[in-house]
């Protein structure tokens, strides 16, 4: 079947092994991104100014430049500076993660921050320890604080994947990139639109859902 000159059938084999490669690249740096991040927002909050501030920097470094930079830089930045290179699939999930880790310590850090300083007194009272405190009650409430903002990051993970077509990676704009050039159609990007506005639509889903379970911590 063709549309617009261009073979569906074809078109939509292409984007379905692209879209593979999407998920792999969200499943990937939401696997190591979030953990990260829960560290550095704990890091971030240190009284101790070594350990605090380099935090700090990197997480401006890292929020305050393009990923499409940070792409390029863990693509080929480590051959000029240390003489070996990542292959472009390894750079491109460094360079998300190390991303998305910045953003998600500032939630994170943010979660943590909102909690009232009183439950940790009572805590302290009832003889719960500082990691039963933090596991038990502080932990299941950042959560449930973070779940808005972290599901319009995963939302925008989705869409930036498309930055990793700028280190050759084949995902699913490039597919579609080339096979509009290769048509002359915008059939391709009107296709890539749907399955990524098909992606985005589950992680809204899901995040509905998880924050509807949420629901019995009331502030």
């Amino acid at each position: 079947m063709k549309i617009d000159n261009v073979p569906m059938d074809l078109l939509l084999q292409n984007m379905l092994s692209a879209t593979v490669v999407v998920l792999q690249i969200f499943v990937l740096t939401l696997l190591f991104s979030i953990p990260f991040g829960f560290v550095v927002a704990l890091a971030r909050r240190s009284k101790f100014r070594l350990i605090s501030v380099p935090i700090q920097i990197y997480q401006l470094i890292f929020r305050g430049t393009p990923l499409m930079l940070q792409l390029f830089f863990f693509m080929y930045g480590p051959y000029y500076i240390f003489g070996f290179s990542f292959n472009r699939f390894t750079a491109c999930i460094i360079a998300f993660v190390v991303n998305y880790a910045a953003y998600f310590g500032e939630i994170f850090r943010g979660g943590i921050a909102a909690i009232p300083k009183g439950q940790y007194e009572a805590a302290k009272v009832l003889g719960y320890t500082k990691f039963q405190t933090f596991m038990r009650i502080i932990l299941p409430q950042v959560i449930k604080h973070v779940i808005p903002a972290t599901g319009n990051e995963l939302m925008t993970l989705v869409k930036d994947t498309s930055l990793a077509q700028v280190i050759s990676v084949a995902e699913l704009f490039r597919v579609a990139s080339n096979a509009g050039s290769k048509y002359f159609s915008t059939i391709p990007i009107i296709v890539a639109a749907v399955f990524y506005l098909v992606m985005n639509t589950v992680v809204e889903l899901v995040f509905k859902l998880i924050e509807k379970r949420m629901n019995y911590y009331k502030n």
